[in-house]
């Protein structure tokens, strides 16, 4: 069993507090964007005070999926922030939050693990965030989905297409009707005119699921976007099992406006493909 980390921290460890911020949360949510067929979603991982409004997009954009009762499973995908682990770390552990187990879907995770080059590892995710941000949205809301735990220490684009490609074919053996949430937040810590400056460019790439030119742009601004190799995988994987071709932003938002520094931000958005 893996316990929580950051519980107490990043998000409430009494049950009932968490359970009703993010019901309420989602219940605050109103969608600008028509998104019932999407497979694939960006949520951001920072403490809930800051970024839990926004990730509560897409969480309620997944409440209004018009197939949502088949889906089987939720492969989270998150990057690696303490370098420990294998480059790519698959957890076979049932992770426990506050509100409950979030299973491990054992089945689909070892069938990910047949790939070479992602391999199971608990290590990488023993301290890691990335991931178990996410679990208390989908125990509250989704409490009888199982879920997959993936940690990217290696975020190449060569990486991101070897995962892509281990889930499809993981998803293709097992028959499991599954979509994937990236976890990644945007630029860290600069002013929030320079965090525009970075991010609009990367976002319109993520609106156009231009991989390449995903790459190209956060190399090219220097962008401190922490989970681009999971952000590329959530792209291929639209494209890959819906066709998607296109990003829709769901919600953007940044720490300043709940600490009224503007000086040092991080960025959080919120995106679905479709």
């Amino acid at each position: 069993m893996r316990n929580p980390v950051v519980a107490g921290t990043f998000y409430p460890s009494d049950r009932d507090e968490l359970a009703n911020f993010i019901d309420k949360a989602v219940k605050e949510v109103r969608l600008k964007h028509d998104i019932e067929n999407a497979a694939s979603y960006i949520a951001p991982h920072a403490g809930y005070a800051y970024s839990g409004r926004t990730a509560a997009h897409v969480y309620s954009a997944i409440l209004g999926k018009k197939d949502v009762e088949s889906v089987e499973s939720i492969i989270i995908i998150g990057p690696n922030h303490t370098g420990e682990g294998k480059p790519i770390s698959v957890s076979l552990q049932d992770w426990m939050t506050p509100i409950g187990i979030s299973y491990n879907d054992t089945g689909l995770s070892n069938e990910i693990c047949k790939t070479k080059g992602l391999e199971k590892d608990e290590t990488a995710h023993k301290h890691e965030h990335s991931v178990e941000v996410q679990l208390p949205f989908i125990k509250q809301l989704f409490p009888d989905l199982k879920c997959c735990f993936i940690s990217m220490r290696d975020q190449s684009i060569s990486a991101a297409n070897l995962v892509s490609n281990a889930v499809i074919k993981a998803i293709e053996s097992t028959g499991r009707k599954a979509i994937m949430i990236a976890s990644s937040d945007f630029n860290h810590y600069e002013s929030r005119s320079i965090a525009d400056r970075k991010d609009l460019p990367l976002f319109s790439r993520i609106e156009g699921m231009d991989i390449d030119g995903f790459y190209a742009e956060r190399e090219r601004q220097n962008e401190s976007a922490c989970g681009y190799g999971p952000m590329a995988v959530s792209m291929m994987f639209a494209k890959a099992v819906q066709n998607a071709s296109k990003g829709m932003m769901l919600d953007r938002s940044d720490s300043g406006e709940q600490t009224g520094d503007t000086e040092g931000v991080v960025d959080y958005a919120a995106f679905a493909f479709s």
